[in-house]
């Protein structure tokens, strides 16, 4: 009884906590309709948390995007990855509001960017126009919702950054009153993780996903498998959670694990800076995601963790050394206070820990070199999260320019970077830009690159995972489209693509000189529109070149009439 007792006492007081954010800030709705959201602050993603909200915007682009407060545009971005079209807005109380994958911007703005467009010679911007240029109230049309850069579909990305030291705050805190949320967040998956040479779950040494399961004529979730442990261990949860009126899910605000009256760990996420995102990749199970897809958000903090927004007891790491039924439960919250509670039993009970053989450790507190038959590895000190044993093996193949280097079995994080060199066993072409190395996963090759040095590629590397070597002979492909109908719609497109080491850059000119051609990177495709300024009537010659990461290089020429 007391176990449940303390738990109810601790959701009062989750329920009774709130930001620490200015109470009287109100932030008007960007758009003209009523707020829905795609995503939310601190969702898990692919080596960072989401650094704000995702507006819905009616499933279309073009509506018109409003300043939420008084402000003055103090950076605009145009790429054809990350933010898209993005506007970085400044306001008088210390906040930046931030506006991504714009269709495109109010007019002043657009002229503005496409004067420094055409001075920079270049689609890829970012402008930093005087504090007095660009000043808006709150209300106004400041762009239009789109789908620009990286992004999936039309929506807008809002964040609200601290201008002084550009950390990101949880926006939904401003907007929380008109979104309908009355759906607590669900948890999909369980994890235990014997922490190495310290414990045993099971008579097992390997993290080991649980069984979840609703017993009939009830809503509580139970842990199905038994849990016989002993030694150091720890958990990891997976889960979403949802809101009123639409089917997305979203990330989890905060998540608590307690040992039957003690919390041993708790992730409150509301604000972060941009140098913590990466630490996601210690939060969560990297070699999961990389395996399945899935992301289990660890309830234990490697010691090179540094996020400032979870904490532990012990790291959250559990010591099982009674022979006795440990109470353990999950309590999960959003913003609105919605919570999910999941209670389950560990079992002590004395079970012989495995002989750690001999074997490579790395530290995560210093430098750490590994070398084996061509290939050599060099982590610098603060790249790890963690003590790693390295489990390193090789695949032969003599047909091929290098083996395969599997540096790890499993694949495992850096937080910036490592050096690799892989040596050459064909060293046959004479421009040695064109070797480089590769990662292999799942059966493709994914291009990292690297030097040429004394019959060996040296490269930066981001994870240990499988790597070898390739070589990118072949130029990039320029497709026109449609180019009988390029006077007539007053555009000229192209499409461009790279089989292995990625387009690196693009150029488009017109009778020799340079033309802006809109970039979009999901589909490749390159527009230029008529611009009466700088194109007069009459016979014009295009030429667009495309040079790949390795060098090579592609000319597309035409002649047309305008």
């Amino acid at each position: 009884m007391k176990f449940h007792v303390t738990i109810i006492i601790y959701i009062s007081v989750f329920l009774s906590s709130s930001f620490a954010y200015s109470q009287d800030k109100a932030l008007r709705n960007p758009f003209d309709f009523p707020i829905l959201l795609s995503g939310n602050f601190g969702e898990l993603r692919a080596s960072h948390f989401h650094s704000g909200i995702d507006f819905k915007t009616q499933g279309v682009e073009g509506k018109p995007v409003r300043a939420v407060l008084d402000g003055y545009i103090s950076r605009i971005g145009v790429s054809p990855w990350g933010y898209g079209n993005v506007l970085y807005m400044n306001h008088p109380d210390g906040t930046t509001t931030v506006y991504a994958h714009l269709q495109k911007f109010s007019d002043s703005i657009a002229f503005y960017v496409k004067e420094q467009q055409y001075i920079e010679e270049s689609f890829t911007v970012n402008l930093y126009p005087d504090a007095a240029r660009f000043t808006f109230k709150q209300g106004e049309v400041i762009g239009f919702g789109g789908n620009s850069g990286s992004s999936g579909g039309p929506h807008l990305h809002f964040e609200v950054r601290d201008t002084e030291t550009e950390e990101v705050l949880d926006p939904l805190f401003y907007f929380k009153d008109r979104v309908k949320d009355t759906r607590p967040p669900r948890i999909t998956g369980l994890k235990v993780y014997p922490i190495e040479s310290r414990g045993i779950v099971n008579g097992s040494v390997r993290p080991r996903t649980l069984k979840l399961s609703t017993p009939k004529n009830t809503q509580q979730l139970i842990v199905s498998d038994k849990i016989e442990a002993w030694g150091d261990i720890a958990f990891g949860v997976k889960a979403f959670d949802s809101m009123d009126g639409t089917s997305n899910i979203y990330g989890v605000k905060e998540v608590i694990l307690m040992k039957d009256s003690d919390v041993v760990f708790r992730s409150n996420i509301e604000q972060y800076s941009f140098d913590e995102t990466r630490y996601l990749n210690s939060f969560t199970d990297y070699s999961e995601w990389r395996k399945s897809g899935s992301f289990f958000m660890k309830s234990f903090i490697e010691p090179g963790n540094r996020l400032r927004f979870i904490s532990g007891k012990d790291r959250g790491i559990i010591t099982i050394d009674e022979e006795r039924t440990y109470l353990l439960s999950y309590l999960l919250s959003d913003m609105q206070g919605n919570t999910t509670l999941l209670a389950f039993k560990v079992q002590g009970k004395k079970q012989d820990l495995p002989e750690v053989k001999d074997s490579t450790v790395f530290n995560w507190t210093g430098d750490n070199r590994f070398g084996s038959k061509g290939v050599r590895l060099f982590i610098p000190r603060g790249n790890l999260y963690t003590d790693l044993t390295l489990k390193y093996s090789h695949k032969e193949d003599s047909t091929a320019l290098a083996g395969i280097h599997t540096l790890h079995a499993e694949a495992i994080p850096l937080h910036k970077s490592a050096d690799l060199s892989i040596r050459l066993q064909h060293d046959t072409l004479s421009n040695k830009q064109q070797y480089g190395i590769v990662r292999l996963h799942k059966g493709r090759k994914y291009w990292v690159g690297g030097k040429y040095r004394d019959g060996w590629m040296q490269g930066s590397i981001r994870e240990l995972a499988t790597y070898s070597l390739a070589a990118d002979t072949v130029p990039p492909v320029i497709t026109p489209i449609d180019p009988d109908t390029w006077v007539q719609k007053k555009r000229i497109t192209i499409r461009i693509a790279d089989q292995l080491s990625g387009v690196n850059t693009y150029r488009g000119e017109i009778d020799g000189e340079f033309v802006l051609f809109e970039f979009d990177g999901k589909k490749g495709l390159l527009t230029y529109r008529f611009d009466s300024e700088r194109l007069t009537k009459g016979t014009h010659e295009l030429t667009f070149t495309v040079t790949d990461a390795c060098g090579n290089q592609s000319i597309y020429t035409r002649k047309f009439n305008w």
